[in-house]
């Protein structure tokens, strides 16, 4: 049977082996720390921040880092493309007025990025992009997009969409070019205006049209009278050509003829028996059957 004082060693030995073991466990948990606390990976797209103590000391690229266990602390930040939206499901309306005074309902959407040399500006600054975005983007988002929609009136912002979006994208740019980011696009996706006034939009687009196409016709009909006034300009043309074509050959026939009645008559004066040729030459050698009297018969001469 154990005496008292050897079953007090024994507590002192399972005391002391489980001090030593305890011991062990904390030396061991602090050589993982050590281990797993002394590096870091930097996904592609993020940069990370590396502070010591709470002060910036650089800015991770993508890839495998290494930090000071329990004194250092990385905070990754995206670089990629952020796209925030005004005016649609879960955020608040976006209500702007017209330079006519017409009442519309837009909904936005900004598109930023945050450049790699100014990841160490902005952590300094906003720390995370949610503070960014809610502190400034959106802030000043409403109130650029009121101003430009506000120098349109309700037609020409429906007609002039693509310039309206242009002027948001560089007024924006101005509105945060102080802000460590880049605004890649501002896109103004739809503009609503109330029943009656969308109503009255399309009346007026509709008689527009109708102006139009009356002024198309119009056009149309003038043209069609054009050409059939010079295709009637040149028939005329023609038919005049055409008569002063037969006149001419007329009057040249006329002169042919003439000519060779004056020669005719000239050969006749220079030479009578020219006469009874001709007559001759038309004799169809029948006599008359009947005679004058006394009168001498044709073609017989008596020497």
């Amino acid at each position: 049977m154990a005496t008292k004082e050897q079953l007090q060693t024994v507590a002192t030995q399972a005391r002391g082996a489980a001090k030593w073991g305890i011991l062990g466990l904390v030396a061991f948990a602090l050589i993982l720390m050590l281990v797993f606390g002394s590096w870091f990976q930097v996904d592609q797209g993020e940069r990370g921040v590396v502070l010591r103590n709470g002060k910036i000391v650089s800015v991770a690229d993508p890839g495998l880092g290494f930090k000071l266990p329990i004194i250092d602390t990385v905070h990754m930040i995206s670089v990629r493309d952020h796209t925030i939206s005004f005016g649609g499901r879960g955020s608040a309306p976006l209500e702007a007025y017209s330079y006519d005074q017409q009442p519309a309902s837009l909904r936005v959407s900004i598109t930023y990025q945050v450049p790699p040399e100014k990841i160490a500006e902005l952590y300094s600054e906003y720390q995370t992009l949610a503070n960014v975005e809610q502190r400034v983007i959106e802030r000043r988002t409403y109130d650029v997009i009121k101003n430009v929609f506000g120098k349109y009136t309700a037609a020409s912002a429906i007609q002039q969409r693509e310039k309206m979006g242009m002027d948001a994208n560089a007024a924006m740019r101005s509105a945060l070019q102080e802000v460590p980011i880049n605004v890649v696009s501002v896109q103004v996706e739809e503009v609503g205006f109330s029943k009656a006034y969308e109503d009255s939009i399309e009346k007026r687009m509709l008689a527009q049209v109708q102006i139009e196409t009356t002024r198309q016709q119009k056009q149309t009909a003038e043209i069609q009278a054009e050409i059939q006034v010079v295709q009637a300009e040149a028939s005329a043309k023609a038919r005049v050509a055409a008569f002063k074509a037969e006149a001419d050959g007329i009057k040249l026939r006329g002169d042919a003829e003439a000519a060779a009645i004056e020669a005719k008559a000239r050969a006749l004066a220079t030479n009578t028996n020219l006469v009874n040729l001709n007559a001759v030459e038309k004799w169809d050698g029948k006599l008359p059957e009947t005679q004058v009297p006394g009168s001498a018969l044709p073609f017989i001469g008596i020497k």
